[in-house]
């Protein structure tokens, strides 16, 4: 169907009078769901939401009856293209997300397609129980998803792939018809079993022996002599939505281990360690992952070598697991290695692996890298060979990668710097593709060993099987779906591997933007394409010091997912389903519930910037036309301050009459439910001059501070300028010289877009700030020095002023820690609770602050995700629900269960004022808790006098 189809009336009215669910034929729906994590994009004619399964089989009724093709989605991070279609789109992760049982005495779960596997793991942790298959995506696919894959993970080498732990199945067919399957009892649909009668021979020699053969119909599962009878359960496993939707699935729950410890073994090479890998396996581990250092961007406490096998274990006790362990590491044979049982530092060594489908995605130069060749397997005593073919294949064809994956399993990912824009590049694309198969195959392997064939290797099932076997998957996806509607296209009967890439449809040239995208080139599009579908910002829960994406998680909509406005983003610069470019309502509407909290800056595994995207979008969108109230209010906020601030105490108390307020705030688009911030009747820089009077002339540049003065220190919160002044000339014994006037990052002009206001405010303050060169500057508000560290430079790409500003730029804490290394804070010796600025976390690092707060006896950590104020964000008209619950995932339960005497911190103006208007509470930046110290133990020594006591 192509992507300017017309939505067929009596479909769509046919289809919204027999279910309940909710359908959306609207370009926004259909460009949200055009792609998976794959190369691939086929645009779809709708996307339902069914509520149950009665909705799923009423709808695939109506599909039948009027010839629209269906595709089952869950999380949407397939790899080769299977959660992409052209008919309609079954979203199963909005409504059926239920647990429906879980018996820890039978060990099995009940549970509806759309459940996150982390949210089953989660409910059967408190039984000490588990569910084995874990990929890395398992913060965010589907129990569906893993089925219609046949998903396996990290600890498949302990539990086995989802078919090794799926015991019953309800399923519908294309039509309506409900079928359940279970081990033993049936084959499926009628002529199944006869089929597999008649080619019992072919059935019992065509399959390579392997533990991760995921691609192609797993009809050897039928066979008479198979384990418990005839397992149609596992058939239907890795069918990849092309024979039926999930409904539901009685899953089989694992003992979890009470510890765990880590072995990180070094070698010389991945060769090497895909080498040693299956000698590890009678030592009957939880995993044998391996990894190259072309993947590593850092040590990360890595031991020497340039590979790396992970090799979990378990046990009753820590002691336990760490023996286990310890038994591992005497038996590899590795360069070096090393027993972690710390639970965070196996946190962070899990990180790397996890985030590799993502780093992946670029080479160490910055060069795209793509799926396509992305998960074969080979036996496991194969891996070293085929990995040493492999690599001489990649150079035969100039191509790189970082092949990466399950080593104890014999199954590789890779992700290869292929050419996919041009048609040289495609060509020398299908040419490896094909080259490749034939290796996997010479090597007893398999064409896909964990994510499915899909489109991308679907088409070369043939030099695997033999086309008598394939012709075979063709007439069982015949005796299942006889009218082909199920996922068409995919695995049975499939495209070619080079159609539908995504890429095809993008500008060939680079678009006319403001920013300059340094990491891409300066092609916004290449910008756009850093999105791979992996989706971790789908995630429903922030993870530790993790921010992105909290719009998602309080709205629980792909389109207010970094990924969904990515992808939105891409269907724009298309122009085939958004075709109004950057004056797209649709990518306003999404873009408008995005914080601009940079967290996807730091926390998506390839660096997507949404605040960025959307910035340069809203440049472009409201250029020539009428703005938003709250952009002409909030945006030009540092110019309205700088007009208020001799008049601060009469418009404070004009602020307090309600009547008056609630006007002011209806005329600048201010949400009724804030309350306007006090300004400062005294600004900070006022403060700073009177104090100094003539005192600075003649200080040399080694003896002075460099203090930004920035808009919300200026005129909102002075106080915090003042405690810094005390602070930084106790510390370092410099002098803090007042500000120039007229200063300002930009900060409020970026957010909202004005992006030509915002290079002309830039351009004055490089002007006017005249820093000697390698001098720092301290910058108390973490979102300005954010601005000043990575917009500035990328506003101002030809100016070199505005690099050599951004290398300047340090926090108070990181100041203090690089200028004044010895001097030791006052301690305070009690918890601390509150926000790490999202924009600290993005770009600046926390580091040098954890530390300071550590040397002051300040414990406990502050919370992670975004405050959900954001600047101008929740200010604004619109955003109060969103605002609210943002603070309500981390921040705010924080801060009432912190107990009495907790030190409450909050570096960021934003964040202090969530949690006044939200919670009634005062938090603190750093600096006044530090000065305040200060103060106090100067008064002690005061008091005690010369004799050191009363």
């Amino acid at each position: 169907m192509r992507p300017d189809t017309a939505v067929p009336p009596a479909f769509v009215a046919a289809l919204r009078s027999a279910v309940r669910g909710t359908s959306d034929f609207g370009a926004a729906a259909r460009a949200l769901t055009t792609m998976d994590a794959s190369n691939y994009r086929r645009v779809p004619l709708g996307v339902l939401a069914p509520r149950d399964a009665d909705d799923i089989a009423a709808a695939l009724a109506v599909c039948r009856e009027h010839g629209v093709p269906v595709v089952a989605r869950g999380g949407g991070t397939s790899i080769a293209g299977q959660a992409t279609g052209t008919g309609l789109v079954l979203d199963l992760t909005r409504h059926l997300r239920t647990i429906l049982d879980l018996d820890p005495a039978a060990r099995t779960a009940v549970v509806q397609p759309g459940v996150i596997l982390d949210d089953l793991r989660a409910a059967a942790a408190p039984h000490g129980l588990t569910f084995g298959p874990d990929p890395s995506t398992h913060s965010r696919c589907t129990l569906g998803g893993m089925i219609g894959n046949n998903s396996c993970g990290a600890h498949s080498v302990a539990w086995g792939t989802t078919a090794d732990n799926v015991r019953k199945l309800s399923v519908v067919r294309y039509g309506g018809e409900a079928l359940h399957l279970e081990q033993g009892n049936g084959e499926g649909p009628e002529g199944v079993g006869a089929l597999v009668a008649a080619h019992l021979a072919l059935l019992r020699t065509g399959y390579p022996d392997l533990p991760r053969r995921i691609s192609g119909y797993a009809l050897d599962a039928l066979l008479p002599e198979h384990p418990g009878g005839p397992d149609p359960v596992r058939a239907f496993c890795g069918s990849e939505g092309t024979l039926g939707v999930v409904t539901e699935a009685t899953v089989r729950l694992v003992e979890a281990p009470r510890a765990r410890a880590l072995a990180v073994l070094g070698y010389a090479d991945e060769s090497a360690a895909a080498d040693a890998a299956p000698g590890l396996l009678p030592y009957r581990p939880l995993t044998v992952e391996g990894m190259a250092a072309d993947l590593v961007t850092r040590s990360a406490g890595l031991p020497r070598g340039a590979a790396w096998l992970f090799v979990e274990t378990g046990g009753d006790t820590p002691a336990e697991a760490r023996a286990h362990a310890e038994r591992v590491l005497r038996g590899a044979g590795a360069v070096d290695g090393a027993v972690v049982t710390d639970p965070a530092g196996q946190r962070a060594l899990w990180r790397i692996r996890e985030d590799a489908a993502g780093t992946a995605t670029r080479m160490p130069d910055g060069t795209e890298a793509w799926p396509g060749w992305e998960d074969c397997a080979v036996p496991p005593a194969r891996l070293g060979a085929y990995l040493r073919d492999f690599r001489a294949l990649l150079a035969e064809h100039g191509l790189r990668g970082a092949p990466y994956g399950h080593f104890g399993d014999g199954c590789v990912h890779v992700r290869i710097d292929f050419d996919l824009m041009t048609d040289a590049g495609v060509a020398r694309f299908r040419r490896f593709s094909e080259e490749t198969a034939s290796l996997v195959v010479a090597h007893g392997g398999s064409l896909s060993g964990e994510h499915g064939d899909g489109q991308a290797r679907a088409e070369l099932l043939p030099r695997m099987y033999g086309d008598e076997l394939v012709a075979l998957f063709h007439r069982f996806k015949d005796l299942w779906d006889p009218e082909g509607g199920l996922n068409p296209g995919i695995l049975a009967r499939p495209a070619r591997l080079d159609e539908n890439l995504r890429f095809a449809v993008l500008p060939k040239r680079p678009v006319d933007v403001e920013f300059g995208y340094p990491q891409d080139g300066g092609d916004f599009a290449g910008a756009v394409r850093r999105c791979v579908g992996v989706a971790k910002c789908r995630t429903t829960e922030a993870s530790g010091a993790g921010v992105m994406c909290p719009s998602f998680r309080a709205t629980g909509e792909e389109a207010h997912s970094t990924r969904g406005r990515a992808r939105l983003l891409h269907e724009m610069l298309a122009g085939e389903v958004i075709t109004d470019g950057w004056r797209s309502e649709e990518v306003r509407d999404a873009l408008d519930l995005c914080l601009s909290c940079k967290g996807c800056r730091s926390d998506c595994p390839v660096g997507v910037d949404m605040a960025t995207y959307k910035a340069e979008f809203l440049h472009h969108h409201y250029r020539g036309r009428l703005r938003p109230a709250a952009h002409y209010a909030m945006g030009r906020l540092p110019q309205w301050l700088r007009l208020a601030a001799p008049f601060a105490r009469p418009l404070n108390a004009l602020a307090r009459l309600r009547p008056l307020a609630a006007l002011a705030k209806r005329l600048a688009g201010i949400a009724p439910e804030r309350t306007i911030p006090v300004l400062a009747t005294q600004t900070y820089s006022r403060w700073l001059r009177r104090r100094r009077g003539k005192e600075t002339r003649g200080l040399s540049a080694d003896r002075v501070v460099a203090l930004w003065a920035d808009t919300f220190t200026e005129h909102l919160s002075p106080q915090v300028g003042r405690a810094a002044v005390r602070v930084l000339e106790e510390a370092t014994g410099r002098t803090v010289l007042p500000p120039p006037r007229g200063l300002c990052c930009g900060l409020t002009y970026v957010s909202t877009g004005q992006l030509d206001a915002a290079r002309r405010v830039m351009r004055r303050t490089l002007d006017r700030l005249r820093l000697p060169p390698g001098h720092p500057l301290v910058v108390l508000e973490p979102s300005c020095a954010a601005t000043l560290r990575t917009d500035l430079p990328e506003l101002l790409p030809d100016d070199p002023r505005a690099a050599e500003l951004a290398a300047s730029v340090r926090t108070f804490a990181q100041y203090l820690e690089e200028y004044a290394p010895d001097w030791t804070p006052p301690r305070l010796d009690r918890p601390a609770a509150g926000q790490t600025h999202c924009h600290q976390h993005a770009v600046l690092g926390d580091a040098a602050e954890r530390g300071l707060r550590e040397r002051m006896g300040l414990t406990g950590d502050l919370s992670g995700g975004c405050c959900g104020l954001a600047g101008n964000f929740g200010f604004e008209k619109g955003h109060w629900e969103v605002s609210v619950a943002c603070a309500e995932e981390r921040l705010l339960p924080a801060v009432r269960n912190a107990e009495p005497g907790t030190e409450l911190l909050a570096d960021g103006f934003s964040c202090r004022t969530q949690l006044d208007q939200l919670a009634g509470r005062r938090a603190r930046h750093l600096a006044e808790v530090v000065a305040e110290a200060i103060e106090e133990a100067a008064a002690t020594a005061v008091d005690e006098g010369p004799g050191g006591g009363a």
